[in-house]
């Protein structure tokens, strides 16, 4: 049973993890027959969305690592303890946590930094030659861990893509229902709700990530 390590970034698709896209990943990872850990950084938020409003809801802090608990029903480790060593795989989705809670992207762009815990996990995946696959826009974090050059798609936002570029990396337009694949890194990223319309367009492309994820293994 091939087992893959799963970043969240907390709990909701404006200020942590996109919920839809950690669920549609974790269910076609159990159904293609591999087990999986989710892991999240144990650190504050940058801020807290009412997502009923979209408003920030001033004053209200939340621990990262507590919320992304809610998705994976309390089954989670601090990402300081991920390493590639013990897995065979890795994976992150998407939602703005991603951008705000793993990393700085959604502040400063192509300025940004990975916060130190979730770069050290994912470069020990990237110098062991690992497979990974980041959805939506985690793939903004890809050129910061894999270096200059490296293939990754968000799907066609040119302005996120013009900042990738920026930082290194070599964008790849894709439409939501595939995916890109740095061959010689061993990274796949795919756009998921970058593009999509509704939650079958999102799955359809994560399904096929994480088939192309499990088969590199």
């Amino acid at each position: 049973m091939k087992k893959v390590a799963v970043i969240l970034s907390g709990c909701g698709v404006f200020d942590g993890a996109e919920i839809h896209e950690a669920v549609i990943s974790l269910l076609a990872l159990a159904r293609q027959g591999a087990s999986t850990q989710c892991f999240a950084p144990d650190v504050p938020q940058l801020h807290v969305i009412n997502h009923l409003t979209g408003d920030v809801s001033e004053g209200e802090s939340r621990n990262v690592l507590v919320e992304a608990a809610r998705i994976c029903r309390g089954q989670i480790r601090d990402v300081a303890e991920l390493d590639a060593a013990d897995f065979d795989a890795l994976l992150l989705p998407g939602g703005f946590g991603a951008a705000k809670n793993l990393c700085d992207f959604a502040i400063k762009g192509a300025q940004c930094q990975i916060q130190p815990d979730v770069l050290k996990a994912c470069q020990s995946f990237a110098r062991a030659g690992k497979p990974a696959a980041y959805i939506c826009i985690a793939p903004a974090m890809i050129p910061l861990i894999y270096g200059a050059g490296t293939l990754a798609t968000i799907g066609r936002d040119e302005g996120t893509a013009s900042a990738m570029e920026a930082m290194g990396a070599s964008h790849l337009a894709c439409p939501v229902s595939e995916f890109v694949v740095d061959e010689e890194r061993r990274v796949i990223s795919t756009p998921a709700y970058m593009l999509a319309n509704n939650i079958i367009e999102a799955a359809d492309g994560i399904e096929k990530t994480v088939k192309q994820l499990l088969a590199m293994c």
